[in-house]
């Protein structure tokens, strides 16, 4: 059976976050609230949960998963920008958008898009992640809860765990949220191309 925790969505009880955090440290697969519907996560170094959430996605081993960070102060710390994009990324974050950059050393080699290197970022508007990301004190590895049967990411929490009850570790229920997903721009060599089109504003970047 998966944990299964209510949490406020605008005032999140510090001790049902930290029992979140306690079973990421532990290696565990979560599937939390963004602002852009329900996503997967777990730690960034760790090899069975990512290919647990590889798994529940069917998703292949090219795929691009998402650091979800906290600031733009820790996406620096995982990928590499200049100071025009720097100032893009501090206008629009936090927001409904995933930015693909390139990734710097500290990123695992697993989680790399293998031929460019490249990584996707992003820093989340929604009070549950913010506060996750707090109290874990590192991003999340993460991809969009959407499942192979499915076109868009899961809303509803009790339908997740209607699906995924005992396959993942946890499941926070923040309530239902949107299913548009985020907005994906590539940042490289200070060009931008805009890849998917989704909740995130893209006139920023045209």
């Amino acid at each position: 059976m998966s944990e299964y925790l209510t949490i406020h969505p605008e005032n999140p009880q510090n001790h049902l976050i930290q029992k979140a955090v306690a079973i990421l440290k532990r290696g565990g697969v979560i599937a939390y609230p963004t602002d852009s519907g329900y996503a997967l996560g777990c730690q960034i170094g760790e090899k069975h949960p990512l290919e647990k959430m590889r798994s529940i996605r069917k998703l292949k081993q090219t795929h691009n998963f998402t650091l979800i960070c906290r600031s733009l102060s820790d996406v620096g710390t995982y990928a590499r920008f200049g100071t025009p994009i720097y100032r893009l990324l501090k206008a629009n974050t936090p927001g409904a958008y995933t930015f693909i950059l390139k990734a710097t050393r500290e990123v695992p080699k697993r989680i790399l898009q293998p031929k460019r290197r490249t990584i996707g970022v992003r820093v989340p508007e929604h009070i549950i992640s913010q506060t996750l990301l707090k109290v874990l004190g590192e991003p999340l590895l993460s991809t969009t809860l959407i499942l192979p049967t499915h076109e868009q990411p899961m809303s509803d929490p009790e339908e997740i765990s209607d699906n995924l009850n005992g396959r993942i570790d946890l499941i926070i229920d923040g309530g239902i949220s949107g299913t548009e997903p985020t907005t994906v721009i590539e940042l490289m060599d200070d060009e931008i191309n805009i890849v998917r089109k989704g909740k995130g504003d893209i006139s920023p970047f045209l």
